[in-house]
This record gives C-alpha cells, structure tokens and sequence, in this order.
C-alpha cells in the first residue's frame, strides 16, 4: 500500500507529547479554578454537589436508587451491611430508547417510573409494594443543585435533546411521573451525577478514594475539595450555619473545549458539526466511547475514498465494540479485523499490511484519547495538592463500558498517570459504583 499521508498528518495531529498535555493541563486548571468562583464563565462548571458528608463504610439499611445513563437506565435495590460492606440484592438495567432521547420530558420520565414500577412489582411479597422506599436518583447530565434533592438542567449531553426539560427541576420533573404512575411510596432523597455516586459508593469501600472518573458513552469526573477554596460556596454559605469543611466538586469536564490546546483534527471538527450540540463538549467528543468508533469510522472511510485502503463499496465501522475488537487482536494475523470488516462491511481479503493500518488508526485515537483522560486526572490530583512527592496512596475511582471493556484505553491511561505524578496513585475500576453512591447519599438525607 505504500506509506500512507492521511496517516502520517493523523500521527502528527495527535501526538499527546509531553508539551500538548501541558498546555491542556494549564487551560483545564484555570478553567476549573474560574469554575468556582461566583461568576465563574468558563467551560469547565464546577457544580457544587451538596455532598457533605463521606460513607464511612458503616452505614447499613436497605436503600433503592434509579440511574440515567447515556445508553442504559437501571434500578438497584441495595442492602448496606456496615462493616464496609455491600450488597446489590436486585438491579434491572435496559438499554433508553432513542425515541425517549429526543421525545418530551414527560415521556422520559414516565419511562422511568414505569422501570422502577415494573421493578417493585418483580419483588414480590417479602417487600410489599406500599413500604416507604428512599431513592437516590444519579442523574449523568449537568444540573445546578441548590440543594442535595433539587437540581434544574443545565444542558444535554451524549446525543440527548429534550429542549424543554432544560431549566426544570429533574427531581420535580421524576416526582411528578412516580405520582402519575402511583408510587407515592416511593421518595426521591438525593439527587446525584454519576461520577458523585460513584465517589461515594467506592468510598465506602476503601477510605482512599478521592476522585471518581466515569468513562463509558460520555465521561465526567469529581473530586473531594475544600470549601475554603470553592468562593461561590463561601458567599452562598450562611454564617449562622457554618460551611462544611469539605464538599464534592462535580467538574462536568467534558465541556472542555478550548481548541488553541486540544489536539483536534479534520475528523474531530467533522463529528462535533454533526452532533447535537456542535461547538460544545470537545473533550467529551475526543475521550468517550460514544464517539471514538465514529471517528475512526471517518478516517478509514477518509483513506478508502483517497487512498483505496479497501477498493470499492465500503461503509466504517462505527461501533467502539468493533474497534476495541479489532484493536485486541493477534497482532501476527490480525484475523479478527479481517473478519469484522469482511462480515459488517462486506470488504474483501485485505493484505495484513492493510489490517496494520486500520489498527494502527485505531491505536492512534485511542491512545490520544486515553491520555487526555489520563491528563485531566492529574490536573485534578494536582488540584488537590497531590502531585509526585506524596507519601499517601490516592485511589481514583473509575467506572464506564469503556474502561470497563477496553484494556488498551486502559492501559494508556494509566501510563501518562504514573508519568505524569508516580505510582502512589491507585486507578482502579468499581463496578457499580454510582448506583450503590446514590443509594448511600438516600440514606444520609
């Protein structure tokens, strides 16, 4: 085939070099910092989570919780033992329709009062239907909480576009569909993102945990941060009821979006011009699942069409599935991605120097995108004064489909972490997590 310049120039733009991730490092660090204070106007929110108090492994009850993802929505009865121990006695998932995506708030939210009516009905008489259950009700898009249960929308992410919900009370919005499917028994005491639940479920488990990462269809991250440090909460506080000492930061860093240091490409700009939300959540569009096998789906078609990787009738693959399979594959034969390519998209025998090069586009964005995670880790650790020179070990909670299932998107993160700040820091996976968080939180409040 011959050296490839889509290629070449694709390498080039994505190199994550040691100068880029500095430069993304200082712009997410002063965005973050503008975040919280009072009129804070950059990308990056820094939404207060009215989490104040940590698990601290003994609670125990049984607690129910409701969580909306960007593909799945779920329903988790879960039993707290004490003793930091846990256990999910009952969870019910299925995938959103897209129909629910992009219909009316109301049709969304009934759809989840009838999982979780479905739910309680499947439970059967050891738990009868009319006992009081608290909920804690993760939630994985921005909102701006005036209180631990109140939180108006922000804006939608991941491909959801419900123009009225935004700016309404997605608790309000949640009661108001229990009680038109009557679960009046049924109470929702928290209100939490993804990425607090799961701070708070893996908490409870192991004391280290100080920041919590969610990378699957989108990503977010959160972190421990003292209220000294955080001026918007300083000025909303009331003297008469002294601050907390420390508080959950929900940074909603997918927003990132300054394009004078992110490493985007032809590809990038073409994707983020199609989505629903075009010019905003850059960062989330070059480090999540939702995205990465579209945007190798544009480059192969790219050098399809220029370069005739595949000669005629060829459509990409799209599916992050697909890619991380043919990006596992035995690299002597890479048989797998000659048999995707042949059964989804009907190409013939290529050369194993043709499959090289679609692993190789492959590596190339999954490696930027596992390091720019990586990178925005460590501004966070850093944030926190947790750098090289640390003695205690810092556990960052992660959880998400594609850290989950993706070993190479693993690996590199985990790479530029210990490059970047040393082995002290601890990323390790929780399953889970976020539903068993929220769970929690019902229980405090």
């Amino acid at each position: 085939m011959g050296d490839s310049e889509i290629l070449r120039q694709l390498r080039l733009d994505c190199a994550i070099h040691l100068g880029v991730l500095s430069n993304v490092a200082n712009s997410m660090i002063a965005q973050m910092e503008d975040g919280l204070t009072v009129n804070g106007r950059g990308e990056i929110k820094m939404l207060l989570s009215y989490v104040n108090t940590l698990p601290t492994g003994q609670e125990n009850g049984l607690f129910y919780s409701l969580d909306l993802g960007g593909t799945n929505f779920r329903v988790l009865r879960v039993r707290l033992n004490g003793g930091r121990a846990f256990s999910i006695e009952k969870i019910s998932q299925g995938q959103i329709p897209e129909d629910r995506k992009t219909g009316t708030k109301e049709e969304l939210f009934s759809f989840m009062a009838s999982g979780l009516s479905r739910f309680l009905t499947e439970e059967g008489p050891e738990i009868p239907r009319e006992t009081h259950r608290e909920i804690g009700f993760t939630f994985s898009f921005p909102v701006n909480q005036t209180s631990i249960n109140v939180g108006t929308l922000i804006e939608w992410t991941k491909g959801f576009n419900i123009p009225a919900a935004i700016g309404q009370d997605v608790v309000a919005c949640l009661n108001e569909a229990l009680t038109g499917a009557n679960l009046n028994m049924c109470s929702v005491t928290a209100l939490v993102n993804d990425t607090v639940g799961t701070l708070a479920g893996a908490r409870y488990k192991n004391d280290d945990v100080k920041v919590a990462v969610i990378l699957g269809t989108g990503t977010n991250a959160c972190y421990i941060e003292r209220t000294d440090r955080i001026p918007k909460m300083i000025v909303q506080g009331d003297i008469q009821d002294p601050l907390p000492e420390y508080t959950i930061i929900n940074t909603e860093w997918g927003a990132f979006s300054d394009l004078r240091v992110l490493p985007v490409t032809i590809f990038d700009n073409e994707l983020d011009a199609e989505s629903t939300d075009s010019g905003r959540q850059r960062f989330m569009k070059m480090i999540s699942g939702k995205y990465l096998g579209i945007i190798v789906s544009k480059i192969l078609l790219k050098m399809a069409a220029s370069e005739r990787l595949f000669g005629q009738g060829y459509t990409a693959p799209e599916g992050t599935e697909d890619i991380n399979n043919m990006h596992s594959d035995n690299p002597a034969l890479l048989g797998t991605v000659q048999s995707i390519l042949h059964e989804k998209l009907n190409v013939g025998e290529i050369s194993l120097e043709v499959r090289r090069t679609v692993v190789t586009v492959i590596d190339t964005i999954v490696e930027r995108a596992a390091r720019l995670a990586g990178a925005g880790i460590v501004v966070i650790l850093q944030k926190m004064g947790i750098n090289g020179e640390t003695k205690e070990t810092t556990v960052v909670a992660v959880d998400g489909s594609l850290y989950e299932h993706y070993e190479q998107y693993r690996f590199h993160l985990k790479e530029v972490v210990t490059q970047l700040i040393g082995t002290n820091v601890v990323i390790e996976r929780f399953p889970d997590a976020s539903g068993v968080g929220a769970a929690l939180l019902a229980h405090y409040h």
